[in-house]
């Protein structure tokens, strides 16, 4: 005989259906208000297109709109008020180190094999002649950092936060943020030649026309191709770690960089040479005008998406900010280039720039990807009240202390493994003298050590703000890595000189 469920008790279990169902409680009274809603309004891709074009979106907002997934604004809140520990997902130190330590050799060789490349193309025609492309190269490198990495750190945060199980969704943030990186990408080019040619024209005192042309078509020919071919390949490293169960912080950002050196350096030769051979001068202002005229179309298709409709406007001063600081660390390494006592610095320049971008940007996105979870826009964590504190960044117990100090061990084997690496390809049979070795390897651990400071400093101050660190921090990082790095190299071979110590450097 089975007995009737007295009211009460069928509604205390409804409650309790509803409560394990919805990870926040009050979902669980939005979900009755939807009750009256038949399930094709619920879902009706009109209703949910006309309600995101309705709301009003801000540069703190989600990636996706929370309303479409089990979460919303007000769970954010429910746990910032919680502890500090995180609430994505969890892992071991050793877990941490592996994930970390295979992308991080990738990147490392990608460095080392573009400062090879450097060291051949610095002696053909087109970089004897235009003496800028020099100043170039820093600004355009850096672009991995202000586009590449940021997409990787933005994509990141949303597949731990649960925001890429919807495949239509999934997809519309992907094509969104990749026409914004490209429209960035252009406008970034022709911006990165332009300050070039001024930074030339300041240190020379003189600059023709025809320098300008062909710089602006090679920056733009060079960011718009690497960033196409990265940003696919950034993709695919993104749904592949979220396939496997890899957390993408500890992945996707060295991996952006792993070959994005090697692959733009090899572009900038490239179309420089071709287009100083056979195309200049009267190729290059159609060359110009194609891309230029392409800019409409990546503004059409990511105003159409919210996430990216979002950086549209907001996104461009870090960005810009970032190319400037790399154009200032260029300045330094064509000047250093040519001063016959500094002979050797092209070779370590993108392996000692790249090491601190790459670890940095890891220990940023890690950062960022907790606020996410834990934390409301504007909310500041407990005990976080000063700023540049070694002590708490790397010894006190927190969400990201042993990531910090893991990063900074990497460092002296990860050099010390790439400086052989270099000796090997350049076919020598033994180490660079040691007191090269202690400078450099003194060089690396004080910019690791002063950008992870920065980070933990900024990060924390751009969410206080209410900027989302995704796309703010990790181009500053990248490019006071870039100058940081460049002007410590530059100071470890003039006191080399200085001494009288050459030999196998």
């Amino acid at each position: 005989m089975v007995v009737p469920k007295s009211p009460d008790k069928k509604r205390s279990q409804n409650v309790c259906l509803e409560t394990r169902i919805s990870p926040n409680p009050s979902l669980s009274q939005d979900s009755r208000s939807l009750k009256h809603l038949s399930s094709n309004e619920l879902f009706s891709p009109v209703n949910t297109s006309l309600e995101l074009q309705s709301q009003e979106f801000t540069e703190t907002d989600a990636l996706l709109p929370n309303e479409l997934y089990d979460g919303s604004r007000s769970s954010r809140s429910m746990t910032a008020k919680g502890a500090e520990g995180p609430a994505g997902p969890e892992e071991s130190v050793c877990s941490m180190v592996l994930q970390i330590l295979v992308p991080f050799l990738l990147a490392g060789f990608g460095t080392v094999s573009a400062g090879m490349l450097l060291d051949v193309v610095q002696s053909w025609d087109v970089f004897q002649d235009f003496s800028e492309l020099l100043i170039l190269v820093p600004a355009v490198l850096g672009m991995k950092g202000n586009l590449e990495m940021t997409l990787a750190s933005r994509l990141s945060t949303a597949v731990n936060a649960g925001k890429m199980e919807s495949a239509r969704e999934k997809w519309l943030l992907i094509i969104g943020n990749l026409a914004l990186k490209q429209l960035q990408a252009t406008v970034l080019g022709l911006l990165a030649s332009l300050v070039a040619t001024l930074l030339g024209w300041m240190a020379e005192g003189q600059m023709p026309f025809n320098h300008l042309v062909l710089l602006c078509s090679t920056s733009i020919s060079t960011a718009f191709m690497a960033s196409l071919m990265q940003g696919m390949i950034m993709v695919g490293v993104i749904i592949g770690c979220k396939r496997m169960g890899i957390n993408p912080d500890n992945v996707a950002t060295p991996m952006a960089a792993s070959f994005g050196d090697l692959i733009t350096l090899a572009l900038l030769a490239c179309f420089s040479q071709e287009l100083y051979m056979y195309l200049y001068p009267y190729v290059l202002y159609l060359v110009d005008l194609f891309y230029l005229c392409l800019i409409p179309v990546w503004m059409a298709v990511s105003s159409k998406h919210p996430a990216s409709h979002i950086l549209l406007h907001t996104g461009w001063e870090p960005i810009i900010a970032a190319m400037l600081i790399s154009s200032i660390g260029g300045l330094i390494l064509d000047k250093s280039v040519s001063d016959p006592n500094l002979v050797g610095i092209i070779l370590y320049a993108p392996v000692i720039n790249g090491i601190g971008g790459n670890l940095v940007s890891i220990q940023s996105s890690r950062i960022s990807t907790h606020l996410h979870l834990n934390y409301s826009p504007r909310e500041f964590p407990e005990g976080r009240k000063s700023c540049l504190n070694p002590f708490y960044i790397f010894f006190v117990s927190g969400a990201n202390h042993r990531s910090a100090q893991v990063l900074l061990l990497l460092v002296l084997p990860g050099q010390l493994i790439f400086i052989h690496v270099i000796h090997l390809m350049k076919g020598g049979l033994t180490l660079p003298s040691p007191l090269f070795t202690v400078f450099f390897l003194s060089a690396s651990l004080i910019q690791v050590f002063l950008l992870l400071c920065i980070a933990d400093c900024m990060v924390h101050c751009l969410w206080r703000r209410g900027k989302d660190p995704d796309s703010y921090s990790i181009p500053y990082l990248t490019a006071l890595g870039d100058l940081l790095g460049t002007g410590l190299l530059s100071l470890v071979f003039l006191i080399l000189w200085c001494i009288g110590d050459t030999g196998n450097v």
